[in-house]
């Protein structure tokens, strides 16, 4: 990252964490020896979250993922204290105008929004960190053959592999992945945040994921900020098919079903022999395919999936906002944000992600690994 836009980062911490300290510590009123400690919390804080982000960056760093770690938690607990913070003064400011506001109700509600913030982070840590659970869900599909009736897709996505996220966490989705036993298994991007070099060890457990259709993966936004060239090599050493643009076909009693995928939306800024194309992905297809289903990695390749004839599209990229209240936000970017929802003639089903991005915090919007059933409409 350029010098300048470190010091925008740490500039634009710096100030919002000022923000707060001004607007709560007065009202606190914690006497001088408790304002000096929540002045050096903040402080503390201030320099952590940027030092988080940027841990990964900084080669020389003795204990990275130490920073990382830390930097990260302080970014959930403060991304929830500078919303109530936010919350808090427009609730004073409604209560002003109305003439309702007073000193005992400005200190209390001082006073409760790092204890909330603190409790959000805490259950947000723990929701983030435990291995993710299964949802299953039924799509029906017109015209869907007797053969497969049932047909199961296992999906992950937006698993963040990572400074916070390492081998073990890997290796806990996999398992629980393959103790479903899908047909197909579908990994809808984002997987990491780094290069080959330095997560090779911790991706390595995908080598064990098994089904008798295969395991598929299309490329995030993410890859490309990891060197996507390099991660599309990787995944296939370890047994993964990669389809960019591209399908495959499985035949059963004469019918056949076709699983397709698309490089990332965005692809095309990074490379543009990348970009994303659905209809190159189903071109060819044979004239028995009776079920044809999208891999794309953001919900807003929709439209023009749907337009290509796909049937179904599996997606991830919103987390389905992560948690509470960025959730209210995922739908001025993106058209769905979590769950199964009808694009035209085509069902796209939004998977919140099976780790997290950033901050280990997961509140209003947990983790998933999906069980898809194709069934008859």
């Amino acid at each position: 990252m350029p010098p300048r836009a470190i010091l925008i980062l740490v500039s634009l911490s710096v100030l919002l964490h000022a923000y707060v300290g001004l607007r709560l510590l007065p009202p606190m009123a914690a006497g001088a020896a408790g304002t000096v400690a929540a002045v050096l919390l903040l402080a503390v804080s201030a320099l952590l979250v940027p030092g988080g982000l940027l841990a990964s960056r900084m080669k020389k760093l003795r204990w990275p993922d130490q920073l990382a770690w830390a930097g990260m938690v302080a970014m959930g607990f403060f991304s929830s204290l500078l919303v109530l913070t936010v919350i808090r003064d427009v609730t004073l400011l409604i209560l002003a105008i109305v003439g309702g506001a007073g000193p005992y109700f400005a200190r209390g509600s001082a006073l409760a929004v790092p204890v909330l913030a603190l409790g959000v982070t805490l259950a947000g840590l723990v929701n983030a960190r435990r291995v993710a659970k299964v949802v299953e869900v039924e799509v029906p599909i017109a015209g869907l053959p007797d053969a497969f009736k049932g047909y199961s897709i296992a999906q992950i996505s937006d698993v963040h592999v990572g400074p916070t996220i390492k081998r073990g966490y890997m290796n806990a989705i996999v398992t629980k992945v393959n103790a479903l036993r899908p047909d197909a298994i579908a990994i809808t991007g984002d997987l990491v945040d780094g290069s080959v070099e330095r997560l090779r060890l911790h991706t390595a457990p995908l080598a064990r994921l098994s089904a008798p259709d295969g395991t598929f993966f299309v490329t995030g936004n993410h890859e490309y900020y990891s060197g996507a060239s390099q991660w599309i090599a990787e995944l296939r050493r370890l047994g993964v098919t990669v389809l960019n643009n591209e399908h495959v076909v499985r035949e059963r009693d004469g019918s056949a079903l076709l699983i397709a995928g698309v490089t990332d939306f965005t692809a095309h800024h990074f490379d543009p022999s990348q970009r994303s194309d659905p209809r190159a992905a189903i071109a060819g297809a044979p004239p028995n395919v009776k079920a044809r289903v999208l891999l794309a990695h953001q919900p807003r390749s929709a439209p023009d999936a749907a337009a290509a004839g796909f049937d179904l599209q599996l997606s991830g990229h919103t987390h389905g906002g992560q948690f509470y209240p960025w959730n209210l936000f995922v739908p001025l970017q993106q058209p769905y944000t979590a769950g199964l929802d009808q694009a035209g003639t085509m069902w796209i089903y939004t998977s919140r992600g099976t780790g997290y991005w950033g901050p280990p915090k997961r509140f209003g919007a947990p983790s998933e690994i999906t069980l898809i059933r194709l069934v008859p409409a």
